[in-house]
């Protein structure tokens, strides 16, 4: 593979702690949900960051996959990324569980379809999960 860009980020304090890009384009502090034992703070985490990324990078993957099949996509064309975390069944620590939610308006139903499984195929993300993570993809 040839790699086209690098980049990338340091975390300190774990879950409640801050994480940083190289570059300092990214600057976040990070708390842990309620949910998962923190204090809900207003920081983000790796959960969000992750929904965040995934569903840029898919939309993207969806854009270039219409230019391919010369079809034009709507601004309001959008990928929601839903993560939840939790327990693995084999209980040796925890899970993702991913769906994506594809809107796109103006596209017909078959077109819409063709991009959204093509994107699948051309995601790094989706490509980085497929073997170890179930991701639900529907189109609204």
């Amino acid at each position: 593979m040839s790699i086209l860009y690098t980049t990338s980020a340091t975390a300190t304090g774990g879950r409640d702690g801050r994480a940083n890009s190289e570059d300092g384009r990214l600057a976040v502090s990070l708390s842990t949900p309620k949910e998962l034992g923190g204090n809900g703070a207003d920081g983000t985490n790796p959960e969000q960051l992750f929904a965040a990324g995934y569903s840029a990078c898919f939309l993207g993957a969806m854009k270039y996959v219409a230019s391919q099949k010369k079809i034009k996509l709507s601004e309001d064309t959008a990928v929601t990324a839903t993560v939840g975390i939790g327990p693995r069944a084999d209980g040796k620590g925890f899970g993702l569980d991913v769906a994506l939610t594809a809107s796109l308006p103006g596209v017909d139903a078959t077109q819409a379809r063709e991009i959204v499984d093509g994107a699948h195929i051309v995601c790094p993300y989706s490509e980085a999960t497929r073997s170890n993570l179930s991701v639900r993809i529907s189109i609204k």
